[in-house]
C-alpha cells in the first residue's frame, strides 16, 4: 500500500488548484488542512403660455423603512449586505448604494427577498450611504437611508481555495469544490454557505455538502450536470467574520462550462471498464484492481488530474512491500490517497482475471492511452465490488453518496429536490 501526501496550495487570480504530488496508488491520506419610482408633474394650465413644470420624484407615501445596516454604524465588514423591515405586504423595488466621492455599487436582491448583496466586496475603511425603496401591496412607497462605514483591514484571514477554472470544460460529474484553511468551524458553515453561490444554465437545482473537519465543501445537483450546461460560481467571502477570529480571506469568481457525457464504470466481479460516451457504450477495458492487502476504493469518483508522464515514489511507505519507484504513463488521478487510471504494462498478461495492483486501477497501454485522449477533469468514474468504499473527502467525493445523504451535509435547510440560485 503506498502513501500520498499533498504539497500545498497554488493560488491562481481567481481560483487555487492544489499542488498534487504524484505517488503510486495507495492507501488513503488525510488532505492538508489548510433598484423608486417618479410621477409626472401637473402640466401647464389650458391656454397658458408658460411651459410645464418638470417632472419630480414621488415623495414615499408610507411608513420610512428600517435599513441594516443602521444609520452611524462604524466597523462593517467588507462582505455586509443591505435589508430592510418591510411594511406588510411590503416588497423591495430599488436599492442604491454609494461610497463616498459619489462612487456606485452594483448588487442584486436574493431571490428570497432578505437583503441585497453587492456584486463585489465594499472597500475597508470607506463610509456608505445606502437608500432602500420598497413599494406596498396598497400602492405606497416607503423609503429608508443608511450611511455606515466599514472596518479596516483585518490582519488573520483563511486560506481558501476555488477548483474550478474560467472558460475550461469539465465533465458532467465535475463538483464545485470550495476548500479552506484552516477548516470553517461549524457554528459559521450556515453563514458561509449563504455566501457562496451558483447559477447554472440550463437551471438545476443543487446543494452543498460539508466535509466532517470543515476543510472543503461540495456543491452539486441531484443528477449529474446536463452537457452544455454554465456553472457560474461566486464564493464571496472576503472580509466575512468567523466565530475563530478570522476573515475571509478574498472573493473567488468563475463560470466554466460542462462538455459531454463521458462515463466510466468497472466492476470487480468480471474486471472490466465499461465506457459510455453520451450513454452509448464505446468500448470495454479489461482491468487489474488492487489486490486483497490493498484493494481499491469502491465508489464514484471523479478525474481530478492527469499526467501523461509521471513516477510514483511509495520509498517513504512504512511498509517495505509497498516501497517502490516506477515510471508511469496515462496517469488519471482519482483519489488525494493515491488511486489512479494508469498504464501498466507489467499487469497486461493478468488484466480482466486478476487483481495485483496497490490500489490503482491498471489498464494496457493502449487503453490507458485512449482513456487519457478522451477523459476530461470532472468524468466520473464508479468502481464497485471491492473490499473498502470511498473515504469521504477522499478527493472529489460528491458522487460518493446518495442526494439523500448529501444533502443532510448541508449547512442550511435543502428541499429534496433541491435548491435554486439565492441570487
Amino acid at each position: 500500500m503506498t502513501r500520498f501526501t499533498r504539497a500545498g496550495a497554488v493560488v491562481g487570480a481567481l481560483t487555487l488548484v492544489a499542488s498534487l504530488a504524484l505517488t503510486g496508488c495507495g492507501d488513503e491520506q488525510k488532505k492538508p488542512e489548510f433598484v423608486g419610482g417618479t410621477s409626472p408633474a401637473s402640466a401647464g394650465a389650458e391656454g397658458s403660455s408658460a411651459p410645464s413644470a418638470p417632472a419630480t420624484p414621488s415623495a414615499p407615501s408610507g411608513p420610512t423603512l428600517t435599513l441594516s445596516p443602521a444609520d452611524g454604524t462604524k466597523d462593517r465588514p467588507v462582505s455586509t449586505e443591505i435589508s430592510a423591515k418591510l411594511p406588510n405586504g411590503g416588497k423591495v423595488s430599488a436599492v442604491t448604494l454609494t461610497a463616498d466621492g459619489g462612487a456606485s455599487v452594483e448588487g442584486k436582491l436574493r431571490t428570497d427577498g432578505s437583503a441585497w448583496v453587492p456584486s463585489a466586496p465594499l472597500k475597508f475603511g470607506t463610509r456608505y450611504t445606502a437608500t432602500v425603496t420598497a413599494n406596498g401591496s396598497d400602492g405606497t412607497s416607503s423609503q429608508g437611508t443608511s450611511s455606515f462605514t466599514t472596518m479596516a483591514k483585518p490582519k488573520s484571514t483563511i486560506g481558501s481555495g476555488l477548483y474550478l477554472f474560467d472558460d475550461k470544460s469539465y465533465g458532467v460529474a465535475m463538483p464545485v469544490v470550495t476548500e479552506f484553511h484552516p477548516g470553517i468551524p461549524k457554528k459559521d458553515r450556515a453563514a458561509v454557505q449563504k455566501r457562496m453561490f451558483v447559477r447554472t444554465d440550463p437551471p438545476q437545482p443543487g446543494a452543498w455538502h460539508w466535509v466532517g473537519n470543515g476543510t472543503q465543501a461540495y456543491y452539486r445537483a441531484p443528477e449529474y450536470w446536463k452537457p452544455g450546461t454554465t456553472i457560474t460560481v461566486r464564493i464571496a467571502l472576503a472580509g466575512m467574520p468567523l466565530s475563530n477570529g478570522k476573515y475571509g480571506d478574498m472573493d473567488r469568481k468563475a463560470t466554466a462550462k460542462i462538455g459531454r457525457s463521458f462515463e466510466m464504470k468497472v466492476d470487480n466481479a468480471n474486471k472490466k471498464m465499461t465506457v459510455y460516451e453520451n450513454g452509448a457504450l464505446v468500448r470495454t477495458i479489461p482491468v487489474s484492481l488492487g489486490k486483497k492487502s490493498t484493494p481499491s476504493s469502491s465508489g464514484t469518483m471523479v478525474v481530478m488530474e492527469k499526467k501523461e508522464a509521471t513516477t510514483f515514489d511509495t520509498r517513504d511507505d512504512p511498509d517495505p512491500a509497498n516501497r517502490y519507484v516506477t515510471d508511469i504513463q496515462f496517469a488519471q488521478r482519482l483519489t488525494w490517497g493515491g488511486e489512479y487510471i494508469h498504464a501498466a504494462p507489467w499487469s497486461e498478461h493478468v488484466q480482466g482475471r486478476q487483481n495485483v495492483s496497490h490500489g490503482c486501477v491498471n489498464v494496457s497501454m493502449v487503453n490507458a492511452r485512449w482513456l487519457f485522449e478522451k477523459t476530461r477533469i470532472g468524468d466520473p468514474i464508479t468502481v464497485k465490488g471491492t473490499e473498502r468504499k470511498i473515504a469521504a473527502g477522499n478527493g472529489w467525493t460528491a458522487w460518493s453518496l446518495s442526494w439523500s445523504a448529501f444533502i443532510k451535509g448541508s449547512a442550511l435547510p435543502v428541499p429534496s429536490g433541491g435548491a435554486g440560485p439565492a441570487l
